[in-house]
């Protein structure tokens, strides 16, 4: 009977909550008000990755090159920025979008893709912070390594750039095994999906990095400076 008494009371909760009143818009707002948008990210099904409200009324698309200086640029100056006033309370959605531009972006790219969404924007903008410091890595190579590196597919180019530039060890710090990343790099599919999404860009009138669309238009390659008042209207 005590068994059949506290199912009864849980059946009476449980009806009492469908028959609470839905919230109001106020309240609807507040909700989302009180929410750290920027703590929510997931992949999209252009290939990107969007942190923030999906229902913003701003939503920022980003295309970027990880080893771009520019993007580099933009990162320091307003990555921080954009996520505490825009997306964190629920006025901008971001997404960014891989685009190839230098040999270093598909194997990274490649092992960024094997990160949980949640560690893609907090990982890129590592990336973006040491930059300088792994590029000179590979443009230290040798003339003849550099062109032995053509010679190979690229899956096997996109594997052996990541370790030219010591990334493999920052891969590994990020929770990515060896077996794993070695999958990652090898993986010809995101490859072809890395061009494709290159290839949709080219149609869109990408040319450059970053370059950036809010509300589905084309603002072209901006810096932090310059985009930020389109974020707010002014």
């Amino acid at each position: 009977m005590r068994a059949f008494a506290l199912l009864a009371l849980a059946v009476f909760a449980a009806l009492a909550m469908l028959a609470a009143p839905a919230a109001s818009p106020a309240q609807r707002r507040a909700a989302v008000a009180q929410r750290d948008w920027s703590q929510i990210a997931v992949r999209t099904p252009e290939g990107g990755v969007r942190i923030g409200n999906p229902a913003a009324p701003v939503k920022l698309i980003e295309y970027g090159s990880i080893t771009c200086p520019h993007c580099a640029a933009f990162s320091a100056e307003g990555a921080a920025a954009l996520r505490a006033r825009y997306v964190r309370p629920g006025r901008v959605s971001w997404e960014y979008r891989p685009y190839l531009i230098f040999p270093t972006d598909p194997g990274i790219f490649l092992l960024l893709s094997c990160l949980p969404p949640s560690r893609f924007f907090p990982a890129a903008d590592q990336l973006y912070a040491t930059q300088r410091s792994w590029i000179g890595r590979v443009q230290a190579l040798p003339e003849a390594q550099l062109q032995q590196l053509q010679t190979l597919s690229p899956n096997q180019q996109a594997a052996a750039l990541v370790r030219a530039a010591g990334l493999d060890a920052f891969f590994r710090a990020q929770g990515l095994g060896p077996a794993q990343a070695d999958a990652c790099l090898a993986n010809q599919a995101a490859i072809r999906r890395l061009g494709a999404i290159g290839q949709h860009a080219n149609e869109l009138g990408v040319q450059g990095t970053p370059t950036f669309f809010i509300n589905g238009r084309s603002v072209g390659t901006l810096s932090w400076a310059r985009l930020e008042p389109m974020l707010t209207g002014g």
